[in-house]
Formats: structure tokens, sequence, C-alpha cells
């Protein structure tokens, strides 16, 4: 009830600002979705019983834009059905500011971007929204765009703090990074994107003396993809240095993706991945582990997110070989990918080496058009573990590991003035 007041009260608003306003548009985005969780992330262990729930997202965007200047603002409801009673008298969910930045084009080719926004770059592998996530993800930042032709350049700088302090904390910030400043470059060349990413992380931490000291992280790399109108490829390289919490970082990730429509329909994509790792028998303090820091995750690796969501960092890294199969027919949309995975580092059980595969994850998952704005989706994913995985997840491959999702996607425009 109180994002419908939020958003009933930023009409009037508009519709009041109407004649001043060269373009104004509002968007509702309504996104329930209901899961079967029976191995998702870890193996299942013995005595673990499978859990079900129905998690919504629902949004409120309204964009505006006069002359020069462009505001974007995002109201956010994150909730699980039934986390409150139904004769409650507050939300403990709350509304939150998923987005809500202002961008002035100082001319056609440079413009400034201040506030909470998403950053999302190329094929999301290192920044990227996390849409699957219903809370999303964004930043506070600060960017400056130049923008010509077939090139762009990005600079974008961000410093967190966890309040307004009087005096320096004597505790390290946690939240988040303590600051972030990256510069990103693309060209398009004919039927090529060619983009080149450096960004540096600082994040806090307390030494031995108590001392608060921010530690900074580089990841850097490139990016390329091709299309025409058969054959389609991308190539992803990238590395990490500098130093996390006092320890040297040297790390490196590199993916490929080739894909062919065989048909006007059907289209097969084959794809690698390798994200460095460490040992587990090495007894050095450096982090070799590649950590795809802000990416989208949960659209590489399987979807049952086994691998750095939330989980797998400094570890052994990751080997996942697949095949992505995509048949679209009028409104309908089917998706198969089957994951083969393997650690790229040692696993040890007690003295001795165990071997490196690590499992097969089979996804599926389908998805038909109601009507315009109207999506119904559904997925079906199994992981076929090993006596690796169940080493590093501490669960019980012999049993099923599995996960069924539904999900009704709604996003009317319900407002629009030029």
């Amino acid at each position: 009830m109180k994002l419908l007041k939020y958003i009933y009260l930023v009409i009037l608003l508009a519709m009041n600002f109407e004649a001043f306003a060269q373009e104004l548009d509002a968007t509702i985005q309504l996104r329930p979705r209901y899961e079967y969780r029976n191995g998702i992330k870890s193996l299942m262990k013995p005595g673990d019983k499978p859990t079900s729930f129905v998690s919504q997202r629902s949004r409120f965007n309204l964009n505006f834009k006069q002359d020069k200047l462009k505001l974007k603002l995002t109201f956010q409801n994150v909730r699980t059905w039934g986390d409150i009673a139904t004769t409650t008298q507050s939300d403990k969910n709350g509304i939150a500011l998923f987005e809500v930045w202002a961008q002035y084009d100082f001319n056609a080719n440079w413009s400034s971007r201040m506030g909470r926004q998403v950053l999302s770059y190329d094929n999301q592998r290192i920044l990227g929204e996390i849409d699957w996530a219903q809370q999303g993800q964004s930043h506070d930042a600060l960017l400056f765009s130049y923008h010509k032709k077939n090139n762009q350049l990005d600079l974008g700088f961000a410093f967190n703090a966890n309040t307004e302090n009087l005096i320096a904390p004597t505790t390290a910030y946690t939240t988040n990074y303590k600051s972030m400043q990256y510069a990103w470059y693309h060209s398009k060349i004919n039927e090529l994107n060619m983009s080149l990413l450096f960004l540096n992380t600082g994040f806090e931490y307390a030494n031995s003396s108590t001392d608060l000291i921010v530690d900074y992280k580089q990841t850097y790399g490139t990016y390329l993809s091709f299309k025409n109108t058969k054959w389609d490829y991308n190539l992803s390289l990238y590395g990490q240095s500098g130093k996390s919490s006092d320890k040297n970082v040297n790390a490196f990730y590199a993916g490929l993706n080739l894909g062919y429509a065989l048909a006007t329909k059907f289209k097969a994509t084959l794809g690698y991945e390798f994200l460095s790792g460490k040992n587990q028998d090495d007894t050095s303090t450096s982090i070799k582990s590649f950590s795809p820091i802000f990416g989208t995750n949960h659209a590489f690796n399987g979807y049952m997110d086994y691998f750095y969501v939330g989980n797998h960092q400094n570890s052994v890294g990751l080997q996942d070989a697949f095949l992505k199969l995509n048949y679209t027919e009028n409104k309908w949309q089917f998706n198969l990918t089957p994951h083969l995975f393997s650690a790229p580092n040692t696993v040890m059980d007690g003295a001795n080496k165990m071997d490196s595969y690590l499992g097969t994850e089979i996804d599926f998952t389908i998805s038909y058009a109601l009507q315009k704005d109207v999506v119904a989706s559904a997925g079906y994913s199994q992981m076929f573990g090993s006596k690796t995985l169940e080493k590093l997840k501490i669960g019980d491959a012999s049993t099923t590991n599995n996960w069924i999702w539904l999900m009704i996607s709604i996003n009317p425009k319900i407002f629009t003035s030029k």
C-alpha cells in the first residue's frame, strides 16, 4: 500500500509539471516468482529437506527529460509472500530507492550522471545489474561519459561511508567497497565491437594494529564481440592484481562463446570459461582466485548458482564448458544448456589429490509472451555432482539436487507525455 501511495503522489506531481516537461513517462513492474529449492548453491546435506516460497519485486519507474537534463527515479519493494501478517499495520520490507539519478548533457558528446544508478557494461561479467535477483544491484556514483559516433568513454567514481561521521571511524567500513574508480572504452567497427575496462576498487580493513587501511584491487581487460546473420562470437580476457586485506592478488579470467544460427528459429552456442584459482595445498598467502566482482553471475556457470553467487570466492577456480541451445516459435522461447564443471586447481582430500571433475548441471527454461508487457517463464535445473564437489560443498551428491521456478513479469507503461 505504501508503494501505491508513493506512485500516486509522484504521478500527481508529474502531471502538475507536465507543461514544463519535454518527455515524461512512468512504468510499473510486478514480478512474483515461485521457487522450489532442493540443492541450489550447495549440495543437500543428510537430513536437509527442500523448501519453497514466492518472492516478489514491485517497482515504479519515472523518467523525465527537459532540454539537457534527464532524471530517473525508481521505487522498489522486495518481499516474500507471507513475511508479514495479513492484518499488519506496517510493512517491514519498506520502500527502497533502487535508482535516483540526474544526468546533464553538456553538449552532443559529453554528459555527466550522478546518484544511485545501475552500472552495466558489455556482457555484465564484471559490472552488471544482477536483474535476476529481486533486489538488483545499483551504485552511488558519479559518471562522466563521452560518446561520439561509434566510440564511447565512461569514467566512473564512487566513495562510500556508513554515515555522516563527526570523526574518523574506528571500525572498518564493510557494507560495500570504500572507493571505486573505473574507465570503460567502447568502439564499434562494422560488425566488431571492442571494449576495454580498467576498474580500481578499494576495500577497507583493520590491520593487526587496528589501523584502518584501504587496499586496492585492479580488474582490467577486454571484451570483443562480433555478429552477422549466421555467426556471432564474444571473447573476454581479464586480469586482477593489487592487494586485498594485505594479501597480493594475481588472478585472471578467460571466456569464449561461439554461436551459429542453424535455422531461422534455432541457434546453438558453444562456450568455455576459465576462472583462475588456487591449489588447496598451496601455502602462499597470495590470492590467485579470480573474482567477477560486480558481475551478473547468475547468468554464468549454471542457474543453480553453485559458483560465484555469494560463494566460491578464494577457492580452486572453475572451468565451465557448456552448450546453449535456443529455439523460438512465435511467442515461445525454449533454452537448454548443459554445463560441464571442473576445477583448474588441486582439490585435496587429506594428503590425496582428488579428481578435477566437479559435476554436470542441466538448465532448461521456457518463456511465453502472454501479451505486450506480460511474460510468463519457468525453469528446471539439476546438478549431478561428483565426490570432488562434495568435498568443496560439504553435501551429498548422490541425492537429487534440483531447482524449479515459475515467474510472471508484468511491465506496463502507465503514463507518458511529450
